[in-house]
Protein backbone atom coordinates (compact mmCIF):
# COMPACT_ATOMS: atom_id res chain seq x y z
CA UNK A 1 0.00 0.00 0.00
CA UNK A 2 1.65 3.21 -0.91
CA UNK A 3 1.48 6.48 1.36
CA UNK A 4 -0.65 9.13 0.33
CA UNK A 5 0.93 12.55 -0.94
CA UNK A 6 1.51 14.69 2.20
CA UNK A 7 -0.77 17.95 0.97
CA UNK A 8 0.49 21.30 2.75
CA UNK A 9 -2.99 22.82 2.28
CA UNK A 10 -5.27 19.91 4.09
CA UNK A 11 -6.30 21.01 7.67
CA UNK A 12 -4.35 20.05 10.79
CA UNK A 13 -5.28 16.95 12.50
CA UNK A 14 -5.00 16.48 16.05
CA UNK A 15 -2.47 13.16 16.33
CA UNK A 16 -3.32 12.37 19.40
CA UNK A 17 -0.57 12.45 20.98
CA UNK A 18 -0.69 15.93 22.56
CA UNK A 19 -1.46 15.06 26.39
CA UNK A 20 1.31 12.33 26.55
CA UNK A 21 3.67 15.01 25.10
CA UNK A 22 2.67 17.66 27.28
CA UNK A 23 3.24 15.25 30.27
CA UNK A 24 6.74 14.37 29.11
CA UNK A 25 7.48 18.20 28.86
CA UNK A 26 6.02 19.12 32.28
CA UNK A 27 8.12 16.35 33.38
CA UNK A 28 11.67 17.66 31.95
CA UNK A 29 10.73 21.13 33.05
CA UNK A 30 10.27 19.77 36.47
CA UNK A 31 13.40 17.20 36.52
CA UNK A 32 15.47 20.43 35.23
CA UNK A 33 14.31 22.62 37.50
CA UNK A 34 14.88 20.47 40.55
CA UNK A 35 18.56 19.52 39.37
CA UNK A 36 19.06 23.39 39.07
CA UNK A 37 17.43 23.54 42.72
CA UNK A 38 19.82 20.87 43.72
CA UNK A 39 22.99 22.54 42.16
CA UNK A 40 22.34 25.83 44.17
CA UNK A 41 21.46 24.40 46.89
CA UNK A 42 24.73 22.46 47.59
CA UNK A 43 27.16 25.56 46.45
CA UNK A 44 24.90 27.48 49.31
CA UNK A 45 25.47 24.64 51.99
CA UNK A 46 29.56 24.38 50.60
CA UNK A 47 29.46 28.25 50.63
CA UNK A 48 28.07 28.43 54.02
CA UNK A 49 30.64 25.89 55.65
CA UNK A 50 33.38 27.36 54.48
CA UNK A 51 32.52 30.66 55.64
CA UNK A 52 30.70 29.39 59.63
CA UNK A 53 34.11 27.60 59.87
CA UNK A 54 37.24 29.89 58.26
CA UNK A 55 35.67 33.07 59.22
CA UNK A 56 37.35 32.85 62.77
CA UNK A 57 40.72 32.70 61.05
CA UNK A 58 40.36 35.87 58.94
CA UNK A 59 42.03 39.06 60.45
CA UNK A 60 44.61 41.10 59.00
CA UNK A 61 47.88 39.45 60.71
CA UNK A 62 46.48 36.06 58.86
CA UNK A 63 46.87 37.88 56.09
CA UNK A 64 49.83 39.94 55.57
CA UNK A 65 52.18 37.50 57.77
CA UNK A 66 53.83 33.65 57.14
CA UNK A 67 53.65 31.01 58.68
CA UNK A 68 52.66 29.74 61.33
CA UNK A 69 49.94 32.18 61.72
CA UNK A 70 49.31 33.82 58.34
CA UNK A 71 48.72 32.82 54.36
CA UNK A 72 51.18 35.63 52.87
CA UNK A 73 53.89 33.46 51.60
CA UNK A 74 51.08 31.13 49.92
CA UNK A 75 49.08 34.01 48.12
CA UNK A 76 51.75 35.74 47.03
CA UNK A 77 53.04 32.64 45.46
CA UNK A 78 49.49 31.42 44.20
CA UNK A 79 49.54 34.63 42.27
CA UNK A 80 53.13 34.13 40.58
CA UNK A 81 52.33 30.84 39.27
CA UNK A 82 48.43 31.69 38.46
CA UNK A 83 49.85 34.71 36.76
CA UNK A 84 52.48 32.89 34.78
CA UNK A 85 50.30 30.66 33.62
CA UNK A 86 47.87 33.08 31.98
CA UNK A 87 50.59 34.57 30.41
CA UNK A 88 51.27 31.65 29.19
CA UNK A 89 47.63 29.82 28.12
CA UNK A 90 46.17 33.38 26.73
CA UNK A 91 48.04 34.21 24.25
CA UNK A 92 48.26 30.34 23.03
CA UNK A 93 44.21 30.02 23.69
CA UNK A 94 43.48 33.52 21.73
CA UNK A 95 45.25 32.36 19.12
CA UNK A 96 43.84 28.93 18.60
CA UNK A 97 40.48 30.50 18.83
CA UNK A 98 41.51 32.71 15.82
CA UNK A 99 42.95 30.27 13.65
CA UNK A 100 39.86 27.98 14.18
CA UNK A 101 37.32 30.75 13.80
CA UNK A 102 39.11 32.88 10.42
CA UNK A 103 41.26 30.59 8.90
CA UNK A 104 40.72 26.70 9.27
CA UNK A 105 38.68 24.47 6.98
CA UNK A 106 35.68 22.78 8.65
CA UNK A 107 37.49 19.41 9.24
CA UNK A 108 39.88 20.81 11.18
CA UNK A 109 37.67 23.05 13.39
CA UNK A 110 36.03 19.67 14.02
CA UNK A 111 39.40 17.91 14.87
CA UNK A 112 40.40 20.86 17.17
CA UNK A 113 37.53 21.12 19.35
CA UNK A 114 37.41 17.40 19.90
CA UNK A 115 41.36 17.51 21.07
CA UNK A 116 40.02 20.99 23.25
CA UNK A 117 37.38 19.33 24.79
CA UNK A 118 39.42 16.23 25.74
CA UNK A 119 41.96 18.31 27.20
CA UNK A 120 39.41 20.20 29.36
CA UNK A 121 38.14 17.01 30.59
CA UNK A 122 41.37 15.42 31.30
CA UNK A 123 41.83 15.06 35.18
CA UNK A 124 44.00 17.36 36.46
CA UNK A 125 46.30 14.48 37.97
CA UNK A 126 46.88 13.72 34.66
CA UNK A 127 48.34 17.21 33.82
CA UNK A 128 50.27 16.75 37.07
CA UNK A 129 52.10 13.55 36.35
CA UNK A 130 52.79 14.74 32.39
CA UNK A 131 54.40 17.92 33.27
CA UNK A 132 56.29 16.11 36.87
CA UNK A 133 57.52 13.43 33.82
CA UNK A 134 58.33 16.28 31.83
CA UNK A 135 59.76 19.01 34.04
CA UNK A 136 60.47 17.94 37.31
CA UNK A 137 61.49 14.30 37.25
CA UNK A 138 65.14 14.47 36.97
CA UNK A 139 65.25 17.88 38.22
CA UNK A 140 63.38 19.42 40.66
CA UNK A 141 60.21 21.57 41.63
CA UNK A 142 59.77 24.84 41.11
CA UNK A 143 56.61 27.43 40.67
CA UNK A 144 57.37 27.48 36.82
CA UNK A 145 56.91 23.82 36.33
CA UNK A 146 53.30 24.67 38.47
CA UNK A 147 52.66 27.69 35.96
CA UNK A 148 52.99 25.44 33.13
CA UNK A 149 50.45 22.58 34.68
CA UNK A 150 47.97 25.45 34.92
CA UNK A 151 48.35 26.92 31.80
CA UNK A 152 47.69 23.58 30.08
CA UNK A 153 44.61 23.35 32.54
CA UNK A 154 43.57 27.28 31.05
CA UNK A 155 44.46 27.07 27.42
CA UNK A 156 41.31 24.51 26.23
CA UNK A 157 38.95 27.06 28.36
CA UNK A 158 40.57 30.41 26.91
CA UNK A 159 40.52 28.60 23.57
CA UNK A 160 36.81 27.82 23.13
CA UNK A 161 35.74 30.80 25.31
CA UNK A 162 37.38 33.31 22.79
CA UNK A 163 36.06 30.57 19.76
CA UNK A 164 32.42 31.25 21.20
CA UNK A 165 32.77 34.95 21.41
CA UNK A 166 34.57 35.31 17.80
CA UNK A 167 31.75 33.12 16.27
CA UNK A 168 29.08 36.31 17.74
CA UNK A 169 30.94 39.22 16.21
CA UNK A 170 28.66 40.54 13.16
CA UNK A 171 29.73 39.38 10.12
CA UNK A 172 29.46 42.26 8.35
CA UNK A 173 31.94 43.47 9.97
CA UNK A 174 34.09 41.73 8.56
CA UNK A 175 33.05 42.01 5.11
CA UNK A 176 32.37 45.52 5.33
CA UNK A 177 36.15 45.20 6.21
CA UNK A 178 36.84 43.14 3.27
CA UNK A 179 34.78 45.62 0.69
CA UNK A 180 37.18 48.00 1.93
CA UNK A 181 40.40 46.27 0.54
CA UNK A 182 41.71 45.40 4.39
CA UNK A 183 43.92 42.21 4.40
CA UNK A 184 42.68 39.49 6.65
CA UNK A 185 44.98 39.88 9.48
CA UNK A 186 44.02 43.70 9.58
CA UNK A 187 40.87 42.62 9.63
CA UNK A 188 41.44 40.60 12.94
CA UNK A 189 43.70 42.38 14.93
CA UNK A 190 41.42 45.67 13.90
CA UNK A 191 38.00 45.03 13.81
CA UNK A 192 37.18 41.14 15.67
CA UNK A 193 39.42 41.29 18.04
CA UNK A 194 38.55 44.80 19.40
CA UNK A 195 35.09 43.50 19.32
CA UNK A 196 35.28 40.72 20.91
CA UNK A 197 37.75 41.77 23.77
CA UNK A 198 35.38 41.79 26.65
CA UNK A 199 34.63 37.83 25.68
CA UNK A 200 37.64 37.07 25.95
CA UNK A 201 38.28 38.62 28.80
CA UNK A 202 35.78 36.63 30.45
CA UNK A 203 37.12 33.53 29.37
CA UNK A 204 40.09 34.24 30.39
CA UNK A 205 38.82 35.25 33.74
CA UNK A 206 36.87 32.12 34.24
CA UNK A 207 40.32 30.48 33.39
CA UNK A 208 42.03 31.87 35.25
CA UNK A 209 39.15 31.42 38.66
CA UNK A 210 39.65 27.78 37.67
CA UNK A 211 43.40 27.43 37.86
CA UNK A 212 43.82 29.43 41.43
CA UNK A 213 41.50 26.29 43.03
CA UNK A 214 44.06 23.53 41.20
CA UNK A 215 45.82 20.99 43.92
CA UNK A 216 46.97 18.00 42.76
CA UNK A 217 49.08 19.32 39.69
CA UNK A 218 50.47 21.51 42.05
CA UNK A 219 51.09 18.92 44.77
CA UNK A 220 53.63 17.27 41.91
CA UNK A 221 55.06 20.47 40.57
CA UNK A 222 55.72 22.73 43.75
CA UNK A 223 54.71 21.58 46.90
CA UNK A 224 57.76 21.17 49.02
CA UNK A 225 58.61 24.65 49.93
CA UNK A 226 58.79 26.63 53.18
CA UNK A 227 55.67 28.09 53.77
CA UNK A 228 57.37 31.02 56.11
CA UNK A 229 59.25 33.01 53.65
CA UNK A 230 57.84 34.66 50.47
CA UNK A 231 59.62 33.29 47.86
CA UNK A 232 59.49 35.03 44.19
CA UNK A 233 61.53 32.79 42.47
CA UNK A 234 60.03 30.57 39.87
CA UNK A 235 62.90 28.27 39.73
CA UNK A 236 62.17 27.51 43.33
CA UNK A 237 59.12 25.67 45.27
CA UNK A 238 56.71 28.42 45.67
CA UNK A 239 54.15 28.72 48.85
CA UNK A 240 50.45 28.07 47.13
CA UNK A 241 47.25 28.18 48.74
CA UNK A 242 45.90 25.05 46.89
CA UNK A 243 48.65 22.81 48.53
CA UNK A 244 48.76 24.56 52.04
CA UNK A 245 45.06 23.68 52.28
CA UNK A 246 46.53 20.12 51.55
CA UNK A 247 49.03 19.73 53.91
CA UNK A 248 47.34 21.38 56.95
CA UNK A 249 44.05 18.83 56.11
CA UNK A 250 46.53 15.82 56.83
CA UNK A 251 48.50 17.11 59.78
CA UNK A 252 45.55 16.95 62.08
CA UNK A 253 46.25 19.54 64.40
CA UNK A 254 43.37 21.42 65.46
CA UNK A 255 45.20 25.08 64.96
CA UNK A 256 46.07 23.58 61.07
CA UNK A 257 42.63 22.60 60.78
CA UNK A 258 41.47 25.59 61.58
CA UNK A 259 44.16 27.70 59.05
CA UNK A 260 43.03 25.43 56.62
CA UNK A 261 39.27 26.73 56.63
CA UNK A 262 40.71 30.34 56.63
CA UNK A 263 42.72 29.25 53.58
CA UNK A 264 39.48 27.89 52.23
CA UNK A 265 37.34 31.06 52.68
CA UNK A 266 40.05 33.30 51.14
CA UNK A 267 40.62 31.14 47.80
CA UNK A 268 36.31 30.43 47.79
CA UNK A 269 36.45 34.16 48.20
CA UNK A 270 38.83 35.16 45.26
CA UNK A 271 36.78 32.63 42.54
CA UNK A 272 33.48 33.97 43.57
CA UNK A 273 34.65 37.48 43.17
CA UNK A 274 36.84 36.25 39.55
CA UNK A 275 33.35 34.09 38.32
CA UNK A 276 30.83 36.77 38.99
CA UNK A 277 33.09 39.86 37.47
CA UNK A 278 33.86 37.21 34.55
CA UNK A 279 29.88 36.65 34.36
CA UNK A 280 29.45 40.94 34.34
CA UNK A 281 31.86 41.63 32.00
CA UNK A 282 30.44 38.79 29.46
CA UNK A 283 26.83 40.42 29.99
CA UNK A 284 28.31 43.70 28.72
CA UNK A 285 30.05 42.20 25.96
CA UNK A 286 26.68 40.97 24.67
CA UNK A 287 25.11 43.97 25.46
CA UNK A 288 27.94 45.83 23.42
CA UNK A 289 27.46 43.22 20.45
CA UNK A 290 24.44 43.74 20.31
CA UNK A 291 23.85 47.21 20.26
Amino acid sequence: MTEAAFDPAAPLIASGNLRRRRIVSRVAEYGATGAAFFAVIVLAIVVYTVVARGASAISFEFLVTGAPTGIAPELVGTALIVAVATLIATPLGVLTALFLTEFAGERMVRFSKLTLDLINGLPSIIIGVFVFVLLVDHHKQSGFAGSIALAIIMLPLVARGTQEVLLLVPGNLREGADALGVSRWRTVLTVTLPSALGGILTAVVLAVARAAGETAPLILASSVFDSKEVILNMSQPMPNVPVRIFQLSEEGNPEGIAQAWGMSLVLVTLILLASLGARAMHARSLRKMNS
